[in-house]
């Protein structure tokens, strides 16, 4: 995915510009979380009438982006489409909602097709003629003690030919189906890890789990990182709750519509100190306000495994955390999180290279928040190296931003994926569709930016990244060409 280019960058508009603009053009909106909520242009009514505070407020826009979704008609774009589709009411014109190119449609098309397929080769995983052969589905996936009527009612099938389960995701709009996620386990040794697919592709993947079964009136929810840990925590304590579609890699922006309806969510990702890591990040997408967080520890598992070990996941969620702090604590007040870094030691220094061992002595890991310098003579080899050390990373699921000043992207993305694949593509030209395809699903972003910039227009850019993208890891390639040469006598 390419972010904005430097010659036309999507322009940044504040969120008091938002409010003015709604004013001027007598638009009603409330303040939410995340985003204002006003009337749809999109729905019913002439042109030149003025939008009406009681028709429902079904178009939300993004607070900090601007951009926007209208819930009812699903119609969604950047604030200049918003602006020109106001434009055209004035003129007595019906908005038209931004359309995606004809590739894109035609895709997600034959995604859904695809996806509808599968679904219904795929069995309800209570209809398996065999008992034994059930039995042994749900020990492979670690949910014996998940009901058949839990996954009755969260819709999940299983996959015989590719023993996976099938989890859908419905239009919150009309229930129909827009997509799957193929969950399988690959067994190594004592080690499990579960292989994740979706349809459409995983970066147009943009779905809640678990959204359709929620009421209007539900104003709790539990936010998780996991298909089986929703299941799990309804059965376990009844309450409303969600599964984030690419985990605790990134919250998309156009999720947080359907998110505003709730007074509360508790952010429950996961067991481990990166999943804790990512709750802090999305509670402040969210509005720290509203959101609990629920502290990973061995008292303190995953939702599945929390199920698994008969605890009480009620009596978990009521010590969950509040998210927005005051600016002063005492000790007791960090107590927990002492202690927490105290027993996690080696997840706290960070995510471990696993093609570089050597580096891990001496860095322990990537962490957030720190800054690392590598230099050296021209051609010894940085960028090659950065690039590995980078995709590493990457690898593992975290989110990386790449500002390669000195080299263009695509030679950049081609020594990327030939470390990737390990093999010289060139002549095994026949390979390359399944590895590009393999690579286009790391959670990887280029900045479109060469030679000489502006300073302040690539700190916007990188800004912009980790808010739609939840960037954790931002490559500069090199100083010298984003600076200029002239400027590196002023201490920038």
């Amino acid at each position: 995915d390419v972010l904005p280019s430097p010659d036309g960058p999507a322009p940044s508009v504040s969120i008091t510009e938002i409010r003015q603009y709604l004013r001027a053009q007598d638009i009603p909106f409330h303040d939410g979380y995340s985003c204002l909520h006003a009337p749809s242009l999109f729905i019913g009514g002439r042109g030149d009438q003025p939008l009406s505070a009681n028709a429902p407020f079904t178009l939300f826009i993004d607070k900090t982006t601007g951009s926007f979704l209208c819930t009812a008609t699903l119609a969604e774009g950047t604030w200049q489409d918003f602006q020109a589709n106001v434009e055209m009411r004035l003129r007595g014109i019906s908005p038209i909602p931004p359309a995606c190119s004809e590739e894109v449609e035609e895709e997600m098309r034959q995604a859904r097709e695809d996806a509808r397929c599968i679904w219904e080769r795929a069995l309800p995983l209570w209809e398996l003629l065999d008992e034994k052969e059930t039995k042994e589905t749900k020990a492979l996936f670690g949910i014996s003690q998940v009901t058949n009527a839990t996954l009755k009612r969260f819709g999940v099938r299983y996959l015989r030919t590719a023993r996976s389960l099938v989890f859908p995701w419905f239009s919150p709009q009309d229930a129909t189906l827009k997509g799957l996620k193929l969950v399988r386990v690959e067994k190594n040794g004592d080690t499990i890890t579960y292989v994740e697919e979706t349809l459409p592709r995983f970066e147009s993947y943009h779905n809640l789990f678990g959204l359709p079964l929620i009421g209007r009136r539900d104003t709790e929810l539990v936010l998780t990182g996991w298909e089986l840990d929703a299941l799990a925590l309804h059965q376990a304590a009844g309450v409303a709750s969600v599964a984030l579609p690419r985990g605790t890699t990134c919250l998309p922006p156009t999720l947080l519509p359907y998110l505003e309806q709730f007074k509360r969510i508790t952010l429950w990702l996961g067991e481990d100190l990166r999943s804790w890591e990512a709750a802090k990040l999305f509670a402040r997408k969210l509005s720290l306000k509203r959101c609990s967080l629920v502290r990973p520890g061995n008292l303190q598992p995953r939702p599945l495994e929390a199920l698994n070990q008969g605890l009480n996941v009620t009596k978990i969620l009521r010590s969950a955390l509040l998210a927005s702090h005051k600016s002063i604590v005492s000790f007791r007040q960090l107590r927990e999180e002492v202690f927490g870094e105290l027993v996690n030691t080696e997840q706290v220094s960070g995510v471990k290279w696993t093609r570089f061992p050597e580096l891990n002595k001496l860095l322990k890991g990537h962490r957030r928040g720190e800054l690392t310098i590598f230099t050296g003579p021209t051609g010894s080899g940085k960028t090659t190296f950065i690039s590995e050390y980078a995709l590493d990373l990457c690898m593992q699921g975290v989110c990386t931003l790449w500002g390669s000043f000195e080299i263009n992207n695509v030679r950049l993305a081609k020594i990327m994926l030939t470390q990737f694949a390990g093999r010289r593509l060139e002549d095994q030209l026949e390979l390359y569709d399944e590895w590009a395809d393999r690579f286009e699903e790391l959670p990887l972003y280029f900045m479109t930016f060469h030679g000489q910039q502006n300073i302040k227009t690539v700190i916007d850019t990188m800004q912009h990244a980790v808010y739609m993208y939840d960037i954790t890891h931002v490559v500069v390639d090199n100083l010298q060409f984003m600076m200029g040469h002239e400027n590196l006598s002023v201490d920038r």
